[in-house]
């Protein structure tokens, strides 16, 4: 192939080193090609009667659980779709949907609207306080940015978005937050919550897809009151890959 293109394609060494800037660009014509190639595949299976193939959708870690939800309406009206879910940052989604290594993404709107992508709003992200009932300012209700601020917060590390966000209403609040253990993972902050240790800030939506026990309070943040857009970004081309079209009839059922 590179003798074909007349360019170098990969960095050489003892070892492969990675691809070169012309291989980065022939990688993300291939995976276009094999994308297409996928759509012509299932758009021949719905005729023949039936939606069968691969969707790879990329989600932000705080929407898993309402891709997992969409996931199991959108197997019971295609069960030949396979679906994989990756869970990435809304950086990463922004980078796979233009290199075509994932078909969709679940993601924030700031990060991957685009001249060449569609972003169709599904929920606003709300916040809540999940504390321990000991470290829980109130029993029940509301709890402002600031009374959260002033607990042990277990919080994701700062190269996630929901960090950037989460930090952004503590300076709408006027207060600091100085989370005594931060990561990358929602599931390892939910252990430190579920163990008393800490408590956390969560999207009100992955909250309540949680089992809580009665040792967990969970209080609606106000003062201020924030919210983002979570929705569906895709790559604007025709034609568009049936398996993204049957995803947007159960995201978007009123637009159908």
């Amino acid at each position: 192939m590179e003798d074909m293109l007349g360019v170098p394609i990969v960095r050489r060494g003892n070892k492969f080193l990675g691809f070169t800037k012309d291989g980065e660009l022939l990688l993300t014509w291939a995976n276009k090609i094999l994308a297409q190639a996928e759509g012509l595949r299932q758009d021949m299976q719905i005729v023949q009667g039936e939606l069968r193939g691969t969707l790879v959708l990329g989600v932000v870690p705080t929407a898993l659980s309402y891709a997992a939800s969409v996931s199991t309406s959108l197997r019971k009206s295609n069960p030949g779709l396979s679906i994989h879910i990756r869970s990435l940052s809304s950086q990463q989604i922004t980078r796979g949907l233009g290199e075509f290594s994932i078909d969709a993404g679940i993601t924030y709107e700031s990060d991957t609207k685009t001249d060449a992508t569609r972003f169709d709003l599904i929920y606003e992200e709300n916040y809540v306080l999940l504390a321990p009932k000991h470290l829980s300012p109130h029993k029940s209700g509301n709890a402002t940015w600031a009374e959260a601020s002033a607990l042990p917060l277990c919080l994701l590390s700062k190269d996630m978005h929901f960090r950037q966000i989460v930090d952004d209403a503590f300076d709408m609040a006027g207060v600091k937050a100085v989370p005594v253990l931060e990561t990358n993972s929602f599931t390892a902050v939910l252990a430190q919550v579920a163990n008393g240790s800490a408590a956390t800030i969560a999207p009100t939506h992955l909250a309540e897809s949680l089992l809580l026990d009665d040792s967990i309070i969970k209080l609606t943040l106000s003062e201020p009151v924030v919210s983002h857009p979570i929705g569906l970004s895709v790559i604007v081309h025709e034609p568009m890959l049936p398996a993204i079209a049957a995803l947007q009839a159960v995201t978007h059922p009123d637009h159908n």
